[in-house]
């Protein structure tokens, strides 16, 4: 088998971390063209030094300077190119063929893409993506013959649930429903008048898994999972309406498909981001990881119930968002970035955030509540969405 050219978008966070570990695993599999980031020099020295990738490419110009010289008196000769448009350059390139996409936030959206247009197995561990542009990725992706595969747990769980011939994009044959599984984040069971308190310290705190800040308050405020069903829309083209969410405690399972004959399929494993990344590495083979299987005896027991809408209004508002229409979903995710980043510096109160969110999807004119056909209405619509947050933010946050 020959090994296949990887790139890994977004290095230094937590999915390039990992699936650098499955990789390091597996070098006969891999060969490692690329490594990117935003500006953590640090970070991606010690992976370039670890790992040795052809390329590194750092987002912002002045980072990538310095990761040129550091690199160069480290001895390494590894080439360093810099700016946002050498990673949508190097995701176009025909070096690599497999590209891991791990870029939180809108930022990970037009190397996506180009990743796809260019007709590659793209793994598409961030949500944004998919939740801004999911149409144009998914029309793109038949155009260019590129295969997307879902990384996130709980849509890499629903793929591994579904026939074996399936493609994302595509409506599944037989299924009646999928459900989405959440762990219902730190603050699962603390009285809602005591969320008025919630630090960012406390909301980063997950109780099953390790992950980045923005994402750990996504769990935490169930936004997370609210993203997630839009993103499984587009990705297994079922309406809403058939996307179900349960709370699930103990995240031993990571989602579930239920068949038109009432038959249910789950997939189960440790809370650990290494599985669904080997699963779309390797798919449709199956390599090591590094972890074992469950152990069902000490597991005990399975916990379900339904999320409270209370608890949990962000979930509430991005089911709106999805019925709304696409305009609506790309508000609702740009004032999501701008409201976790403002409570994480102490800007915003926790139970600020859904209200924010709720204010700027009131804002969204009916004209702009259509399908969207191009890039620029996604941008235009994103940064019009990030002023309106900012411009909001004072007068909920004085209230």
């Amino acid at each position: 088998m020959s090994a296949r050219g990887l790139l890994i978008l977004g290095a230094t966070g937590t999915i390039g971390r990992n699936t650098l570990d499955v990789v390091h695993r597996h070098p006969e599999r891999f060969d490692l063209i690329g490594l990117t980031a935003n500006q953590d020099v640090d970070a991606m020295l010690v992976l370039c030094e670890q790992y040795r990738p052809r390329i590194a490419a750092m987002a912002d110009p002045d980072a990538a300077q310095r990761l040129r010289e550091r690199l160069r008196s480290s001895g390494l000769d590894i080439e360093v190119i810099g700016g946002a448009h050498s990673l949508v350059d190097l995701a176009a390139d025909g070096s690599s063929d497999l590209v891991m996409s791990g870029i939180v936030g809108a930022a990970g959206l037009l190397p996506t893409l180009a990743a796809v247009e260019a007709g590659k197995q793209v793994l598409v561990a961030n949500k944004e993506p998919l939740v801004m542009a999911g149409r144009l990725l998914l029309q793109a992706a038949r155009r260019s013959d590129a295969r997307i595969l879902p990384v996130d747990s709980e849509h890499n769980a629903i793929f591994q649930c579904l026939p074996s011939d399936f493609r994302c994009g595509t409506a599944p044959q037989g299924v009646r429903r999928i459900i989405l599984t959440a762990s219902g984040g730190p603050f699962r069971e603390t009285a809602i008048e005591e969320l008025a308190e919630v630090t960012p310290a406390q909301a980063v705190r997950h109780p099953n898994w390790v992950m980045g800040q923005k994402i750990s308050v996504d769990s935490a405020t169930m936004m997370n999972k609210g993203l997630e069903l839009i993103e499984a829309r587009w990705l297994f083209d079922l309406p809403g309406a058939d996307i179900d969410v349960v709370i699930h405690p103990q995240s031993a399972i990571h989602s579930l498909v239920e068949y038109q004959d009432g038959s249910m399929l789950a997939q189960m494993g440790h809370s650990d981001m290494r599985i669904p990344i080997a699963h779309a590495l390797a798919w449709p083979d199956r390599i090591d990881c590094g972890l074992r299987g469950l152990n069902l005896a000490e597991l005990g027991s399975l916990q379900f119930e339904a999320a409270d809408l209370g608890r949990y209004p962000c979930l509430a508002l991005a089911r709106q968002a999805l019925e709304a229409g696409e305009a609506c979903c790309n508000v609702l995710n740009a004032a999501n970035e701008v409201a976790v980043e403002a409570f994480l510096c102490g800007e915003l109160r926790y139970l600020d955030i859904a209200p924010l969110l709720e204010q700027c999807l009131e804002a969204v004119g009916s004209e702009q509540q259509h399908a969207i056909h191009s890039i620029e209405e996604i941008v235009g619509l994103d940064q019009w969405a990030r002023a309106r947050a900012r411009e909001l933010m004072p007068e909920i946050a004085n209230a």
